[in-house]
């Protein structure tokens, strides 16, 4: 079967393979001491299930983020006002890169390159586009949904 017939939704092995992979992104940047400070306010006691919807909807599945919790201006909003972070970032991002091995995503290149290149374009556009005040994003946003090909407009 070619990918391109399948979601990268699907190629991750759907809402459990992206549970996994939210699990073990979470394991991974909690250890880690400077992304772990992002997460010193608390978070969210459903945080992987949450993370794991959002990301199902980002990658071409179904709209679980969007029908249970909420848009994409209240994900951008959680993630703004904090200024600007690129080491954070960045290591956000190796968390992420060593998360798709733990969840067993890493298997297949493409998939792990389409993955990595969907986490490092949130990661430093969307997720860190406000960094003065969440009462800069707009309303109304959609949840960004990326492809095979990356985002689709």
């Amino acid at each position: 079967m070619m990918k391109s017939m399948r979601t990268v939704f699907e190629a991750a092995g759907g809402i459990e393979g992206l549970e996994r992979l939210a699990a073990a992104w979470h394991r991974r940047v909690m250890a880690d001491e400077i992304v772990s400070h992002a997460f010193s306010h608390g978070f969210h006691p459903h945080h992987v299930q949450r993370l794991a919807a959002y990301w199902a909807e980002a990658l071409g599945g179904p709209k679980l983020y969007s029908e249970r919790y909420g848009d994409e201006t209240a994900v951008v909003r959680m993630h703004s006002g904090n200024g600007e972070h690129q080491e954070m970032d960045r290591r956000a991002i190796a968390c992420f890169d060593q998360a798709l091995a733990d969840a067993g995503l890493a298997g297949d290149p493409v998939l792990h390159q389409v993955l990595h290149d969907y986490f490092a374009w949130a990661t430093t556009t969307t997720m860190s586009r406000y960094h003065r005040s969440p009462n800069d994003v707009p309303a109304g946003l959609e949840i960004p949904r990326w492809s095979w090909t990356g985002l689709q407009e």
